[in-house]
């Protein structure tokens, strides 16, 4: 793993040098489109409510009696953090004055709250027309579901995704980890970015409206086509999906589990004889496999099951085929290929996920993890002030807090 801790690792400047975000979103999605502008050298200037943000408590805690939880530590990282209270008249004014400097605003209050506290965009373009605003929240901001409250949980049960996850005859299931806020996150980004490009040309700012449940649609495919033209409904099927058969998880005689895909025809017919199913005409096509599902998973997992994790590994390696071992964290961290590519990184002590995409000659990177509440407020305001232009990154000054002497 890569170690950034240490003298001059927030030097440099990553492809994003000189663009400004003002990110006063909560929890996980609009946060993590503010991350990755940050981790590609964007000034990410977060602004928080006097209680912080919620996230600052959610999950794991660090056991040294750190106030953050590690979950802060990555989504707050690379950005400078700052408390504001916009309910009074000297917190508006200042966050207007960090507004009217920045490319990019990032928030994720219920439709007509922003304008509630006189931050409407018609407002805030008036005064900074390059302003790209990204509104994330659960269903938009117009229809009649805007106004409800909306988590992650409810997008992945409304999109169609809950209900074609899990075993055939069990509960719809949810994914275990924040994969629609992440994704939400990461589509948010996308949509900023092109907003910026094209303010580039046009020298005007507009608003990108992204809500949770449609950037989960994106993950679903041919699903909505299906339907709409031939009125399939996926039912659910375990760790499989219908166009590609065999696939999915497998367990061996040894307890250890494996996944194999065989989405093409040539790695299917390779599979097919390494089991003793070549030539087979149920399983010729995709089409074929697919109406004989069943007998062909049969074949699949009653092959695995007799053999051990290590015998089975080497029979598809060896036959060209696609496979791999279900992995626990602990086997990722242990696994020698992630460690030369460097997945994990070190922040000050802390490890999380590493940088990614990887840009060939002006990459990102992890300067410093998520600040402790406040802790950029003086700098920031000296900065909006006039009283330090420019300032300069929390890893490369004194570390002191607001207060601090």
């Amino acid at each position: 793993m890569a170690d950034v801790t240490g003298p001059g690792a927030g030097e440099g400047a990553g492809p994003l040098a000189g663009v400004r975000v003002v990110d006063m979103a909560t929890v996980v999605a609009g946060p993590g489109a503010a991350r990755l502008f940050g981790d590609f050298g964007a000034d990410v200037i977060k602004v928080e409510s006097p209680s912080g943000d919620s996230v600052r408590r959610l999950g794991w805690m660090p056991p040294d009696g750190d106030a953050d939880s590690y979950f802060w530590k990555l989504a707050g990282r690379n950005k400078r953090a700052v408390v504001l209270n916009l309910k009074t008249p000297e917190g508006l004014e200042a966050m207007l004055g960090l507004i009217d400097g920045a490319d990019l605003l990032v928030e994720n209050l219920r439709p007509g709250k922003l304008e509630a506290l006189g931050l409407a965009p018609d407002v805030l373009h008036q005064r900074n027309p390059r302003l790209v605003i990204l509104r994330v929240t659960a269903f938009g901001q117009e229809g009649p579901y805007a106004q409800r409250p909306g988590f992650a949980t409810l997008a992945e049960a409304l999109s169609g995704y809950a209900v074609i996850s899990g075993e055939a005859d069990g509960q719809p299931l949810l994914p275990p980890v924040a994969l629609t806020d992440e994704l939400t996150g990461t589509l948010g980004a996308f949509g900023a970015m092109a907003a910026l490009w094209e303010a580039r040309r046009s020298g005007k700012g507009q608003v990108v409206d992204l809500s949770l449940v449609e950037a989960l649609m994106h993950v679903m495919g041919p699903l909505p086509s299906a339907f709409a033209h031939l009125g399939y409904l996926q039912p659910r099927l375990g760790a499989g999906i219908p166009y590609s058969v065999p696939r999915g998880t497998y367990r061996c005689s040894d307890g250890e589990w494996v996944a194999l895909s065989a989405s093409s025809d040539t790695v299917a017919n390779r599979v097919l004889d390494l089991i003793g199913a070549g030539g087979d005409e149920r399983f010729a096509t995709f089409t074929d496999r697919f109406e004989n599902r069943d007998a062909l998973e049969a074949l699949v997992s009653g092959w695995i099951a007799e053999r051990p994790s290590a015998e089975v590994i080497r029979a598809f390696e060896d036959a060209d085929a696609a496979i791999a071992p279900v992995y626990t964290m602990a086997d990722l961290f242990a696994d020698e290929h992630f460690a030369q590519r460097g997945l994990f990184t070190t922040a000050e002590d802390i490890v999380m996920q590493a940088v990614s995409p990887r840009l060939s000659r002006t990459p990102g990177k992890v300067s410093f993890v998520g600040r402790p509440l406040g802790a950029d407020t003086d700098e920031v305001l000296a900065e909006l002030a006039g009283e330090n232009p420019g300032g300069e990154s929390p890893a490369a000054g004194d570390g002191k807090e607001p207060g601090d002497e």
